[in-house]
């Protein structure tokens, strides 16, 4: 079984800046980093200057000049929520900036593999395309380079994986991770490079006296694909995702995620970041897991809310095929997990998944689960059409997942044949007939790594909230402080509860209703709980890791307790 601990974060001291702050809110912030009042102010004037992305301004005179000249400009995107909101935002800015000449291409995760490849080149020449930017992508994609400059292309990479050891022949390279980059923030996504290209490419019309809109109004795509890629909230990335928010909820977004907010039954005035990681992000990435990511662009800009439904509707449809066959991959992979644990002994440092028959669409959310159920590295593979086993990998917090493989491969080059990725998620490809070397070579590794600290799930609590706390002003004190997100938690608590009444709702949910020492009453719901454990008619108390949020339900709203941790007390 997984071990878990519950530890209260230390306190730290806390400036002056927090003055007037309720000092448990100025406890919480100073514990994620906030030093200064000007870290709270997330207006977009406080986001560094585009000027210092390097890169930026070379691409904004190519991107000018072909818009000058309306040339052919081909977007290649990528098959997730990042690569999808990047493809909608580069298209949509630029015929609003007046190209004319504006495709996307989106490889197929099954037919053409990652990124920007000697086929899909040959896709864009089809096109008649003669610019070719890439965004989510590129930073890998050597040959596919090598052949749209041999074809007579420009080639833009806009990407924010970290780079190889090479860069790509490409005619401009903006990504925050390459060398001699000064730009402040390394985690920021692919949309969000994505933007600031535009950003640059909008101050060079403007020099060059061509009036230009706003690019505010697509912040609402930034927030979202920056959400999805679960890449760190630091400071640039925390405005980008609040003044996106702050258009959603005021009714200004595209129709396309208006549509996404609606068949996910979330209200756009609530919205919190949260909810675009788990509403509106799983949706656009079904299309990419089960079909063509092309339906999840199309929604992102459809120019009207009937389209826009239609589209939705259809991702929707998707997503819910994705999480039956997600369900029945993760009870195999969960069983496999169960087996390596049937006679009491710890878990192996990672876990390296294969089963014949799972899809290779949906790969990477089992190991996200698996990681999650169990706090191992994870490597999830599925076969693939070219003969390969195709694997997705998730990761625990200190161990770099991309780091470990570059290792396994500089040690046994024979055993991968591609991967790449970053710190907490990657992929990679290898033979069938190398899986039990390469599961072997890469769990003695990870081994090295990581000890017995890092192999233990720690919940980390914010202490334990007094009655007072558990109130509506409060939580929504909590709420106007994010957002909250990956390097900018959510505020956990924990504390000592009666319970009063429990029951299990949906599938594996149970929802409790618990009271307070102080004798205070308040609804607790936990997710996908052990049924095999609970509901216990005999416990009647229970020590619980929480995080507290607003629930709206039919015109009300109450304070809830979402259980992240629980155990009983006897």
């Amino acid at each position: 079984m997984t071990d878990i601990s519950i530890q209260r974060r230390p306190k730290v001291e806390v400036g002056d800046w927090a003055a007037g702050l309720p000092p448990l809110l100025a406890q919480i912030l100073a514990r994620r980093g906030i030093a200064e009042a000007q870290q709270l102010d997330l207006g977009a004037k406080q986001l560094p200057h585009f000027n210092l992305l390097k890169g930026t301004d070379v691409a904004a005179k190519i991107l000018a000049d072909a818009i000058a000249r309306q040339q052919a400009i081909c977007i290649c995107g990528d098959f997730d929520a990042d690569g999808a909101t990047s493809t909608a935002l580069m298209v949509s800015v630029l015929q609003a900036l007046s190209a004319q000449r504006v495709s996307y291409i989106v490889p197929n995760r099954f037919a053409d593999g990652y990124g920007l490849s000697p086929a899909v080149v040959a896709q864009a020449q089809q096109q008649g395309a003669e610019i070719i930017v890439t965004v989510d992508s590129g930073i890998s994609c050597h040959a596919g380079v090598a052949a749209a400059k041999a074809a007579g292309m420009t080639v833009i990479i806009t990407d924010h994986h970290l780079p190889g050891a090479q860069l790509p022949n490409a005619d401009v390279i903006v990504n925050p991770n390459q060398p001699n980059c000064e730009f402040p923030s390394p985690n920021i996504a692919g949309v969000g490079v994505a933007f600031y290209v535009l950003l640059a490419l909008r101050n060079e019309l403007r020099e060059r006296g061509i009036e230009t809109p706003n690019l505010a109004q697509w912040l609402d795509l930034v927030a979202v694909g920056t959400v999805a890629d679960v890449v760190k909230l630091d400071g640039v990335n925390r405005i980008l995702v609040q003044q996106g928010l702050q258009r959603i909820r005021a009714g200004y977004c595209r129709p396309g995620i208006a549509a996404l907010l609606q068949v996910a039954n979330r209200d756009p005035q609530q919205l919190q970041a949260s909810d675009l990681g788990f509403a509106i992000g799983p949706r656009i990435n079904a299309a990419g897991r089960l079909d063509d990511m092309a339906a999840g662009i199309e929604c992102l800009l459809a120019q009207n809310l009937a389209q826009a439904q239609e589209l939705a509707s259809q991702l929707d449809a998707l997503n819910k095929a994705r999480r039956n066959i997600e369900t029945e991959m993760r009870e195999e992979a969960e069983a496999y997990v169960a087996q390596l644990n049937a006679d009491g002994d710890r878990l192996p440092a990672a876990l390296v998944l294969y089963q014949a028959g799972w899809h290779q669409g949906v790969v990477g959310i089992v190991a996200g689960r698996v990681k999650e159920q169990c706090h191992r590295p994870v490597i999830a593979f599925a076969d693939s059409d070219d003969g390969y086993l195709k694997g997705s990998a998730r990761s625990i917090p200190g161990l770099h997942i991309r780091d470990v493989l570059e290792r396994v491969h500089s040690l046994y080059p024979h055993l991968i044949e591609r991967f790449g990725g970053h710190a907490m998620a990657a992929g990679l490809s290898l033979a069938h007939e190398n899986l039990n070397e390469f599961r072997q070579a890469f769990t003695q590794q990870v081994e090295i790594w990581l000890g017995d600290e890092e192999l233990t799930r720690t919940i980390w609590s914010d202490g334990e909230l007094d009655a007072d706390y558990l109130q509506e002003p409060f939580v929504r004190q909590l709420e106007a402080y994010g957002p909250w997100g990956q390097g900018f938690p959510e505020p956990i608590f924990d504390g000592e509860f009666r319970i009063v009444d429990h029951r299990v709702v949906g599938e594996r949910h149970l929802k409790l209703v618990l009271e307070t020492p102080q004798r205070v009453v308040v609804d607790a719901i936990a997710f996908n709980i052990d049924l095999k454990i609970w509901p216990d008619d005999s416990v009647q108390r229970l020590h619980a890791a929480y995080k507290v949020q607003l629930n709206h339900f039919r015109g009300r709203t109450s304070v809830q307790l979402q259980l992240e941790h629980f155990y009983a007390l006897r």
